[in-house]
Formats: C-alpha cells, structure tokens, sequence
C-alpha cells in the first residue's frame, strides 16, 4: 500500500509522516482585482462591437435614409438580397482577389521567411525583415495612392519597365481584367510583411536538435520541411489562414482609391459596395441587411476552417 505522504527522518521508531508542501491558498481579493483589470476591454467590447451590432442588426428590418424616420419593413431588405443580381456579382469579385491575396499571403509569405532564416548577415536579414514589414504598418490609402501613380497606363513607372523589356503598356486600372489584379497586387504587396514576421516567430520556435538528427539520418532539405518544419508550423499556417481570409474579405481602400471598384465591378467588394449603399444610396436598412449577411458568411468560413484544421493542424 503506498501513500501520497513521506516519512521524517527522526529518532529512534518516533518517524512523523511528511504531509508535504501546502496547498495553494486563494486570496479574498483576486476576484475584484481581475474584474478591475478587464472592465476596460469588456467595455470596449460593449460599446464598439457589441452594441454597433445588435444596432446593425436591428436598423436590417427598418427603410431609413437618414433623414427621415424609418419604417419598420420586417424580412423585406433580406429578401432583396436575394434578388440582387449585382450583389451575386460583387461577391464573385470579392472572393476571386480575396483568395489570390490568401495564396500569396500564405504561401509565399512562407517562402520567404523560409529564405530569410537562411544564413546570411545579420544586418542583411534584418535590412529585408524591415523591408517587408515597413509597408503593414503604413496607412492602406497612402499606400494605394502611391501604386495608383506606378500603375498609371502612360505616366506609370510599371510600364516604363515593361516598355524597357518590349512588352506592350497594360491598363492595370481601367482593364475589368487587370483591375482586380492591381488590388490583389498592392495589396498582398502591403500585407505579406505580417505573414513573413508571424512566420519567422513560428520558425524560430521550432527546436534546432529536429533539424540536426534529421540531417544525420541523412534527411534532404525537402523531407526536413515536409516532416519537420511543416507539422509543427502548422498552427502558425493556420493562424493565418484565417486571420488573412477575414482580412482579404473586407478590403476597402485599395479598390476604392486605385479603381473605385471598377471598371464595373469587377474590382468591387462587399465592403465597398455595402459602403456605397449606405452612404451613397442612403438606403441604410439594406446596408445594414448585406453587413449581416457578410458576417455571417465570414463566421462559416471560419468554421470550416476550423474544423479542417482538425486532419492537418498539429500542436505537439
């Protein structure tokens, strides 16, 4: 029979019993201490998401151009939505540069963290770091002007290059076909340094031993990736996954300055064209009844990526 509990080194056949250490004790004033530390996110939460929400949510069954008053008209605005051929076309938009954005954010982004971690300078890595980080952090708009001036058609630095290589000018913003590429093109452009940056932390997590005994085995560099760097970067690829499919999915101010979501709508999105009918339109109800609808393709996204992640996502 054994016990939790130690015996004492004492005197003689007199051995005390060890009870060990002692149980941790709660203090009285944890509870309101943490309630004082998260009300200011709880907050926030309730007043910027919460509460703009539940309004959204109810201005969907209301007509109301924000200056009258509104009528309340049930179901009638999400009936509409069902009828809206062109909002049938601006999600087709948005899910074609949404997912070329995801691709190049994902994928290449792992590329080149991949080759950043190669060996090189230490001043060279962290040059190309800052290089691809430098455009995250500066505003979508002023970076969406600048590319408007490089993709102009006859004054663009783009095709004056393109000229030097003897290919014809191309119409990046006035094309239905290049449009959409111009938008996928800054902004993955602007965003990848995010996906390189989360990438390098999750390739520095990852134990140099792994790497040395696969390469006494006798490993390629291809079977290391495959069977070492890849499982266990997983949670950090699928941390991205969905983090630049919600993203992609609610641009706005690249096709709005470059393109103006045209020619047509082949560069308009959801946000954009929500945007429009809100405040272009003032029919807010149905603004209101498209923004619904768009969270909540948003939230089954998410889910489905979620429960996908369960075959190829691996966290030990």
């Amino acid at each position: 029979m054994t016990t939790s509990s130690t015996l004492r080194p004492g005197a003689g056949d007199h051995a005390v019993a060890d009870p060990g250490p002692p149980a941790p004790r709660t203090r009285r004033g944890d509870g309101p201490a943490a309630l004082a530390f998260l009300t200011p996110s709880i907050l926030m939460f309730l007043v910027f998401v919460l509460a703009p929400t539940v309004g959204v949510l109810g201005l969907s069954f209301y007509n109301w151009n924000l200056l009258s008053d509104g009528s309340f008209v049930g179901l009638d605005n999400f009936d509409r939505l069902l009828h809206d051929e062109r909002l049938l076309g601006v999600y087709g938009s948005t899910t074609y540069m949404a997912l070329a954005i995801l691709a190049v954010n994902v994928v290449a982004g792992l590329l080149l963290a991949v080759l950043l971690e190669t060996r090189m300078p230490r001043w060279l890595r962290g040059f190309f770091r800052l290089s691809f980080l430098f455009p995250f952090v500066v505003s979508a708009s002023a970076v969406a002007l600048i590319w408007r001036f490089l993709l102009n058609k006859d004054l663009g630095l783009v095709n004056y290059l393109l000229g030097l290589a003897h290919i014809d000018r191309i119409d990046w913003l006035g094309s239905s076909a290049f449009a959409p590429v111009s938008v996928i093109i800054v902004n993955s452009w602007k965003t990848i340094g995010f996906s390189i940056l989360v990438y390098i932390a999750g390739l520095q997590s990852i134990p140099n031993q792994l790497r040395e005994a696969a390469i006494v085995d006798g490993a390629g560099a291809w079977t290391r990736f495959w069977r070492i760097t890849f499982p266990l970067l997983s949670p950090t690829i699928f941390f991205l996954v969905v983090i630049n499919t919600i993203n992609s999915f609610q641009i706005f101010a690249e096709p709005r300055v470059l393109t103006q979501g045209g020619p047509g709508d082949s560069s308009r999105t959801i946000v954009e064209y929500l945007y429009d009918r809100a405040f272009g339109d003032f029919d807010l109800g149905y603004a209101s009844a498209i923004g619904i609808t768009f969270a909540l393709v948003l939230v089954v996204l998410t889910a489905i990526q979620f429960w996908f992640s369960r075959r190829w996502t691996h966290y030990s």
